[in-house]
């Protein structure tokens, strides 16, 4: 079995002896799925990152995915956010075998991501995205086992140690703010809902009958606001590519703020903090000093970081 040289790095590295394993069996997990949900398989999607996501035909003649992972924390959030958005505003699960990784997703056509349209009008694109958000916030509920900002907040509390209590390539100023804006935000927040955790335009795709359903979700609760960040730093690269990134950000938050009833200011704020953290996941040891200048999360916090309120 052919797999691309990137997914199998990233599927080791992430996840260690588990992933090898992951990816001694999977031709083994693949036999078993076709198998029991009764699926004739196409080759793989080209974008594999952490998870093996191919296209497959029901007996019935209906158009699957099938994607298989490593079982953990993150995929199991997924699973109980899929079911919890039930198809409204999302993509609708149809299986899933959480201890085994598995989970079987209706097949969005045409499946063209919303990144497509931000170059030709990034502000339309905007406005679908926050429609996508209206239409999966609800409350979340009061048993639930998926992801919650505290939680991958305190992934944040790594970073110093790793660098003898400093901050090593990261600007000490932003790591300053958001060691100190994810505990007053959290002290702060309003009431939480069940966010997507990672709503940007690569998981927005179009459908047959004109709509467009998030894919993906991490399924993490917390309060609106939050879910911003990852819409204002994509797609990887746009933003900061712009005669004026700062404007593009801040007429972003603006559409948000004005169509959701969003607060501008804690949209920035959560925003900075996500960023910093979501730059820390992406650090390797082997990054290079100038990692907090090349990496794009650390430049978009730096620019909301000097944006008026």
């Amino acid at each position: 079995m052919h797999l691309p040289s990137t997914f199998i790095h990233t599927i080791c590295t992430t996840f260690g002896a588990k992933g090898e394993d992951f990816l001694r069996n999977l031709s083994a997990l693949l036999a078993e799925y076709a198998q029991r949900w009764r699926l004739t398989l196409g080759p793989p999607f080209e974008n594999l990152s952490y998870n093996y996501v191919a296209p497959a035909v029901r007996a019935d003649g209906r158009e699957v995915v099938l994607k298989l992972g490593v079982p953990h924390r993150e995929l199991w959030s997924e699973i109980e956010a899929l079911i919890f958005f039930a198809g409204r505003g999302c993509v609708q699960l149809l299986e899933a075998d959480p201890a085994g990784g598995a989970l079987l997703l209706e097949r969005l056509r045409p499946g063209r991501p919303l990144r497509a349209l931000v170059e030709e009008d990034d502000e339309r694109a905007t406005a679908l995205i926050a429609d996508v958000m209206a239409a999966l916030w609800r409350p979340a509920p009061s048993d639930h086992a998926m992801l919650t900002i505290e939680a991958w907040a305190r992934e944040l509390e790594t970073l110093r140690p790793t660098f003898e209590g400093g901050c090593g390539p990261f600007p000490p100023h932003l790591v300053d703010a958001a060691e100190r804006l994810f505990p007053e935000l959290l002290a702060s927040s309003g009431s939480t809902v069940v966010l997507h955790g990672d709503l940007h335009h690569e998981n927005i795709l179009s459908t047959a009958e004109g709509a467009w359903l998030a894919i993906d979700p991490k399924g993490v609760v917390g309060e609106r606001e939050f879910e911003a960040y990852a819409m204002l730093r994509n797609p990887l690269g746009w933003p900061l590519a712009q005669p004026n990134p700062a404007r593009v950000l801040k007429r972003r938050i603006d559409q948000l703020a004005e169509r959701l009833t969003l607060d501008r200011e804690r949209m920035r704020l959560w925003s900075i903090a996500q960023c910093v953290l979501s730059a820390w996941w992406d650090y390797s040891e082997d990054a290079g000093r100038d990692f907090g200048a090349k990496n794009d999360d650390l430049q978009v916090a730096q620019i909301l970081w000097e944006m008026k309120a």
